[in-house]
This record gives structure tokens, C-alpha cells and sequence, in this order.
């Protein structure tokens, strides 16, 4: 089984626990909502996961819906909507096989999603992702966004692709679908050295702790891509 895929379908929680103390700066909201004014939004969230966008904009508004394949993620996420009393709707489903009529949303997101195709399907990984993006734009309506976010390297200075395929993936976005990116800091914040290491290594491995105590990150630095695209 696949290293993500197995966080994904038993580690929930934990993945929770450490993506709670990201975005130390708050920089992803402010990138999402520069194509569209969400609280006049219906959107879909796909990889939904645990909740990370719907959390996010929950204070602007209930109308959205998550999707994710891996029902223990849709579990964590139904626990955090619970906690932050929330309304968002969760659907069970795959994310190129959206259950949803023609042209149902404002906006639709896809959060570290798409980039898994690359090593899940590393023989057509463009045809997959390109199936889901035709999947994301049949549910959108006209004058509708399409944002998608994904890593440009965790523990690092300066923002890049952490793998080729990943590079050639994002190049695909710009060049064949005419995505538009923009680079962010989505740091993680933590207590201590030794919280971030505990709450971190599970997911990124041994190399990214040796790093944070090397260096005395309690702020783990991170970049993120968001690519944007409106009909």
C-alpha cells in the first residue's frame, strides 16, 4: 500500500493534529477567495480529507460540500465539523466521479489531491488528472473558479517541485490548462522542536526531523503552490 494511502485509510487523527498548526501566516484563504467572493459561493471541496478548506471557510459560509475516497478521512472530517458546529455537507465518492449535476457550484477546490495521481498512476498519471478536471468542470457553472493547491517541498527555503514527476504535473496545469500559480509560505507552527518532530515524521519521515532538530525549527517552513483558473 502506498505511504499516503495507508495515513490516508488508518491515520486520520494524527494527520489532523499536524495540518491543525499550518498556515502559520493565514496566507491559503486569502489566495482561494481572490477568484471568487465565497460567501455568494456554492463550492466543492474534492480530497476534502479531514476538513482542512471547509474548516477554513466555514466562518464565511455553510454552503459547501466535501468529497473524499477515503472514508476514514471523511470520519475526522465529520468529528471537526462537529466540533466547529458546522453544516457542510460529506460525500463518500471519487473525486473523477463526481455525483453531482451539470454546472452545481461556484467553486470548486481541489487541496493536495491531484498530485497523488502522479505516484498512483505513474504510467498515466496525465490522463487521470486530466479526468478529474474534466469531472471538476462539468459541476461548475459559468463565471466559476477552479483552484487547486498543492506542495511546492515542506522544509525548505525556497519553493520548488519535491519530485520531477510533481514538476512535470505542475507544468501541465500552467502550459495545457492554463492554470495561473501563485506561490505561498504555509508554515507549520509548533511548540517545541520535539512536537514537531512527534507530530510531523509519520507523514514526511526521518530526513524532515533531522532537519527540524539540525536546525531548531519550532516553524517548519513550507510552500505551497495555488494554481488558478476561472471559466
Amino acid at each position: 500500500m502506498d505511504h499516503f494511502t495507508r495515513i490516508y485509510t488508518s491515520q486520520a487523527e494524527a494527520y489532523h493534529r499536524m495540518i491543525s498548526v499550518e498556515d502559520a501566516d493565514g496566507l491559503i484563504e486569502p489566495s482561494i477567495r481572490q477568484f471568487i467572493d465565497i460567501q455568494q459561493a456554492k463550492v466543492l471541496d474534492v480530497g476534502t480529507g479531514t476538513g482542512r478548506l471547509p474548516l477554513l471557510f466555514s466562518r464565511h459560509t455553510q454552503n459547501m460540500v466535501g468529497v473524499d475516497i477515503h472514508f476514514h478521512m471523511l470520519l475526522e472530517n465529520q468529528r471537526q465539523r462537529r466540533l466547529r458546529e458546522g453544516s457542510w455537507t460529506l460525500v463518500h465518492a471519487d473525486l473523477r466521479d463526481l455525483p453531482f449535476k451539470k454546472k452545481s457550484f461556484n467553486m470548486v477546490t481541489a487541496g493536495w489531491a491531484l498530485g497523488h495521481f502522479c505516484s498512483w498512476f505513474p504510467d498515466n498519471w496525465r490522463q487521470e488528472i486530466d479526468n478529474a478536471l474534466a469531472a471538476m468542470s462539468s459541476v461548475l457553472k459559468r463565471d466559476g473558479a477552479i483552484v487547486i493547491l498543492e506542495t511546492l517541498t515542506t522544509g525548505s527555503l525556497t519553493p520548488a517541485p519535491p519530485t520531477k514527476t510533481l514538476g512535470l504535473y505542475y507544468d501541465h496545469l500552467e502550459n495545457e490548462h492554463g492554470f495561473i500559480r501563485t506561490e505561498i509560505r504555509t508554515d507549520y507552527l509548533f511548540s517545541s522542536v520535539d512536537e514537531a518532530v512527534e507530530l510531523m515524521e509519520f507523514f514526511f519521515g526521518a530526513d524532515l526531523s533531522l532537519a527540524i532538530r539540525k536546525n531548531g525549527w519550532v516553524r517548519v517552513p513550507e510552500w505551497t503552490g495555488v494554481w488558478g483558473k476561472k471559466t
